[in-house]
């Protein structure tokens, strides 16, 4: 049976009589132990990057898949995909256990339907040149691993981001990112620890993704969408910073153009 570190008793005991600062100064040191452990698999999530790179130069898109907290934060990241890096919205795709109703809401039982993320992926003609990654803090959800196996089957690329050693998600996944946090502040709350590296993970991933295909330039998002104020002041700096041009002009490039790289090539 694999062991699940995630679900070890913490080494912290009787969290109720500690004071608020001893709650936060503990919680801050087991946080900080996270990067640490993400920096011995850096190596694994670079394989993955250059895979999905490849997959989405080819016409693929990403997927992730999860439940909970785990399939939270890979539709975080997959919804901020547009708006930074100005990707269409079905390059980078977040599906959860039990729906859009459970982004909010638990959705009982959801993550057991061992089927249930295959549905969900192949209502989006999920092909072969597409490739997914299954995140789950304990490596042994059904919804993720039904799916990743089916996708193995149907020659589709995976990837999983898990928080435990040889588990059944790892054990279908091409490129598995086996992150071993240890044992949560409070026993068995993975939305902590795990959560923390999962979510670094992706951010790693993504924007790696999308610098490698050419979304940044210099350290700028150039495709970003201006979908407010501040971010149409920001493209203005970027245009400012590029060419040397007047405030006024670059203003005037922005909104004839909407886009900071193609307002910087029309000069």
């Amino acid at each position: 049976m694999m062991q699940k570190t995630t679900e070890q008793n913490s080494k912290y005991n009787s969290l109720e009589k500690m004071s608020i600062l001893e709650l936060i100064s503990n919680i801050n040191n087991e946080d900080k132990t996270v990067p640490n452990a993400i920096e011995l698999i850096l190596p694994k999530i670079e394989q993955a990057i250059k895979k999905i790179t490849n997959c989405l130069k080819n016409g693929g898109r990403l997927f992730y898949i999860g439940a909970g907290t785990s399939g939270r934060l890979g539709i975080v990241d997959a919804s901020e995909c547009p708006p930074t890096f100005g990707v269409a919205d079905n390059v980078v795709i977040g599906l959860i256990a039990g729906g859009d109703k459970a982004i909010r809401n638990a959705v009982e039982f959801a993550e057991d339907d061992i089927n249930g993320a295959w549905k969900d992926l192949k209502k989006f003609n999920i092909n072969n040149k597409d490739f997914v990654i299954g995140i789950a803090a304990s490596g042994t959800t059904p919804y993720v691993v039904g799916a990743l196996k089916k996708c193995q089957t149907e020659n589709i690329a995976t990837a999983c981001i898990v928080c435990n050693l040889e588990s059944p998600i790892a054990a279908v996944s091409d490129f598995p990112m086996e992150c071993i946090v240890g044992p949560e502040f409070v026993t068995g709350s993975s939305r902590m620890k795990a959560g923390t590296a999962q979510k670094l993970i992706l951010n790693m991933i993504s924007t790696s993704v999308m610098i490698q295909l050419g979304h940044v330039k210099g350290n700028k998002m150039v495709d970003m969408q201006l979908s407010n104020h501040k971010l149409v002041a920001r493209g203005v700096k970027m245009i400012i910073d590029e060419t040397g041009i007047s405030e006024e002009k670059a203003s005037l490039l922005l909104k004839k153009f909407g886009s900071v790289r193609k307002a910087v090539d029309s000069l």
